[in-house]
């Protein structure tokens, strides 16, 4: 027990020691910084591509090719089926435009495919009974809207004009609680999340104890005290960094929904967790705990294996293209919290946090989570003991220490 104690206690200190060699530099403050920047690149990328997409749909129209006569239903039909249909976005249908007929319809329709003025996506055609209807080669949906277009204007001139004649009363409803896609969709978010903090965060033990293994200082550590309780002290302190990190952006993220206008807050209300709150955030933070321990100590690993930057990127790489596999994995068993994937998911260590998050979200059961925060913290205490041993025998060329059994 007394020699447990010791090695927590020098495993505090060199975690002490790290934190403070991390947190107070100026480099942090750009670390902490640092999704603003990515949040700023990704809002200028995606004005761009939006504006470069609604300026292609600005210039997409729909054509019928009918008498002036046939102009009005047509239009009053078109206002009433493009209720059904988003006014904005990807979704949204192209404006309709209804030319009058020449001497050559067919040849009118197709000639209007090489108009200049706009992108035709498609063109309606001869008799409403028997519409001929060209579309362009992806839009499918253009085309079986001018034919519904044509059902719906016969069928009200057979019954009388376009007068509406019922008025719906619409009243909105809240959930006692949260829908099954609420919850499936908090799964998923909570193993997109999960997924990418500890992408973002674990990589920096990599470049710090590479960076003491360049400068002898990880030798030095490693003569005066266990190289277990070094490595496992470096896991804290790099992981002390991340709760700081966390900390600053989910008290950030958690105001915001009270900048947000009511409509966009409402949309939150229909994400739950099966669990309740505030038992998943405290769920969500050991999950997240318990990858980034993971994750962090194979990189530890790497970062003393290697001892170049080069050397570094080639090691990273892999482990990297695991972490994007167990996305998949885990992401599956957020969709399908019943199969033998999500089960699968669960078991499996290094997608264990992520897949348990997501069932915390979709399951109302507790004892689970327990089981599977033992069985992770059991990995991690794995993962730093081989990392440490592959250290002692690639690095410092020493065998590991040796059990002595005691007799009688």
């Amino acid at each position: 027990m007394k020699v447990f104690l010791r090695g927590m206690r020098q495993a505090f200190t060199i975690a002490r020691r790290d934190f403070a060699a991390t947190v107070f530099t100026p480099t942090f403050l750009l670390f902490l910084l640092a999704p603003v920047f990515m949040i700023v690149f990704a809002l200028v990328g995606g004005m761009g591509a939006r504006g470069a997409a609604e300026s292609t749909d600005a210039r997409e129209r729909m054509v019928v090719i009918a008498s002036s006569s046939r102009a009005a239903e047509i239009t009053a039909i078109d206002s009433q089926l493009r209720k059904l249909f988003p006014s904005r976005g990807d979704n949204a249908l192209p404006e309709l435009v209804i030319e009058a007929p020449a001497n050559d319809v067919a040849a009118q329709a197709r000639a209007m495919f090489d108009s200049t003025e706009y992108d035709l996506t498609a063109v309606l055609h001869g008799p409403l009974e028997r519409p001929r209807i060209l579309r362009g080669p992806r839009d499918y949906r253009e085309a079986n809207y001018l034919a519904e277009l044509a059902e719906q204007v016969l069928r009200v001139e057979r019954s009388g004009g376009t007068q509406q004649l019922s008025q719906a009363e619409i009243a909105e409803v809240s959930r006692g609680q949260s829908s099954v896609s609420g919850r499936s969709q908090l799964a998923y978010v909570a193993v997109l999340g999960i997924f990418f903090l500890t992408l973002m965060l674990s990589g920096q033990a990599v470049g710090a104890m590479a960076e003491e293994r360049s400068n002898k200082v990880i030798e030095v550590l490693a003569a005066a005290v266990p190289l277990e309780s070094v490595f496992f002290g470096k896991l804290l302190g790099a992981f002390g960094t991340a709760v700081l990190f966390v900390a600053f952006w989910g008290t950030l993220l958690g105001n915001l929904p009270k900048l947000l206008p009511a409509n966009y807050v409402s949309a939150f209300s229909e994400l739950g967790a099966a669990v309740g709150y505030p038992l998943f955030p405290l769920l969500f933070v050991a999950y997240f705990t318990m990858a980034y321990m993971l994750l962090s100590a194979v990189f530890l690993g790497v970062g003393a294996l290697a001892s170049t930057q080069r050397e570094i990127q080639m090691l990273s790489l892999p482990i990297t293209i695991i972490q994007v596999v167990m996305l998949g994995f885990a992401s599956y068993g957020a969709i399908a919290p019943n199969s033998w994937v999500a089960i699968a998911a669960q078991v499996f260590p290094f997608s264990s946090p992520s897949a348990m998050a997501a069932r915390a979200a979709n399951s109302p059961e507790i004892w689970p989570h327990v089981a599977a925060l033992i069985w992770q913290a059991l990995w991690v205490g794995i993962t730093v003991t081989i990392g440490a041993r592959v250290f002692r025998r690639g690095v410092l060329k020493s065998g590991s220490p040796r059990i002595r059994l005691r007799g009688r």
